[in-house]
């Protein structure tokens, strides 16, 4: 019996995929083997010993601390694309609310209320909400991933002209962009020629406070920029600085702070990215998925910090999180070797300073598993039976 232990609330159509004779789920599951979360922050977490992996029902991983993990050898996963759509849909209507002051014209129209002659006064008024359309403008789309990817694809059917960026574009992301989408080779080029920007990556160290003066002083003035990736990626100061400049007209961004607020340039939305019904779904269905293949088999898939491995499990099946360094798979091999139990299978790869590796076997002595874990920078260890 595996027992997951969930932070958040997790969608049922996800936990209904987990047998309940092979899972037992709660939130209050002690030693767990697995834990799923959405937002949680597990920072200050205090990790069990029997904890094997951390899936995140969403994409971003910010609460959970990776590093950690990794050296505790927690496979940490994530559902990237679950909630793509939803994310498309919100920076569709992001862009139309960053044209157009829609939400300024409501908030004037509803003041009305209870005085007369709202209709001269709305016919009179309406010039102070005008906006750009958005057919024939440029986007300049950050990061193509699949966020990205389906928001540069829509872009083009509205008719606007879009510029694409991303270094790192995989051949599958690829297949799947429009061809009316322009390759751009650098940063620069967006800034340059975009009426609309709209940022798509990660939160790392490379992209953390990427719009900032400098990104600023290349774009265009009146130029309107999205945010519904990370808070993080927006050096607040120098936005509203921008805005106060009219170097940039309107901030739309789905991460209202104290900094931003307040100032009538920005757009504030309540971090509505992935929240809708059908994304926690999709997000909670494929959490689950990943989980049971893990757990049952060992395979790993959409895993942030260990890499991707699959292979038909034949007989008993050893799973080895560890570091990446030289001499680790001949130590595995050697307790093997030693015992004289034979090698059905092994499979390894690795990811930057950690690997995983499966080792299949017909038979093994609980010595055998005993020795492995006593080889050095071996992270963890897990029998599947």
């Amino acid at each position: 019996m595996y027992n997951i232990k969930t932070l958040n609330n997790i969608s049922q159509n996800g936990l209904k995929l987990l047998d309940t004779a092979k899972y037992s789920v709660s939130d209050s599951a002690a030693e767990p083997d697995a834990i799923l979360v959405r937002s949680a922050k597990m920072h200050d977490y205090a990790f069990e010993p029997s904890l094997r992996a951390i899936v995140r029902a969403g994409a971003g991983v910010n609460n959970i601390p990776i590093d950690q993990c990794s050296e505790r050898g927690i496979v940490v996963f994530n559902t990237p694309g679950a909630n793509a759509n939803a994310v498309k849909e919100l920076a569709i209507g992001a862009l139309i609310l960053a044209g157009r002051d829609i939400l300024g014209g409501i908030d004037w129209v509803r003041s009305l209320a209870g005085t007369e002659g709202v209709t001269a006064a709305v016919e009179k008024g309406k010039s102070a909400f005008v906006g750009p359309e958005i057919s024939g403008k440029t986007l300049g789309v950050i990061g193509l991933g699949a966020i990205g990817i389906m928001v540069a694809n829509a872009a083009t059917s509205l008719g606007m002209k879009v510029l694409g960026y991303d270094p790192y574009i995989s051949v599958d992301a690829a297949w799947n962009l429009s061809r009316s989408v322009n390759h751009a080779l650098d940063l620069d080029t967006i800034y340059t020629n975009s009426d609309f920007i709209t940022i798509h990556v990660p939160a790392t160290n490379e992209t953390k406070g990427m719009l900032n003066t400098e990104a600023f002083a290349k774009m265009r003035d009146g130029v309107r920029i999205i945010n519904i990736a990370r808070g993080e990626l927006v050096n607040d100061a120098d936005m509203i600085a921008a805005l106060e400049s009219g170097k940039v007209a309107r901030y739309v961004t789905d991460f209202p702070n104290e900094n931003v607020l307040g100032h009538a340039g920005v757009v504030p939305f309540p971090h509505l990215g992935a929240s809708t019904p059908e994304s926690e779904e999709n997000c909670a269905v494929m959490a689950c998925e990943q989980l049971i293949e893990f757990l049952e088999n060992g395979n790993i898939r959409n895993s942030v910090n260990f890499p991707a491995v699959f292979a038909r499990r034949v007989g008993v099946r050893v799973c080895l999180a560890h570091r990446n360094k030289p001499g680790v798979l001949s130590a595995v091999t050697n307790c093997m070797s030693v015992r004289s139990i034979n090698i059905e299978n092994i499979t390894s790869k690795s990811r930057g300073d950690y690997a995983y590796t499966m080792v299949d076997l017909t038979q093994y002595t609980d010595d055998v598993i005993e020795a492995l874990r006593g080889i050095p920078d071996i992270l963890s260890c897990r029998v599947i039976k």
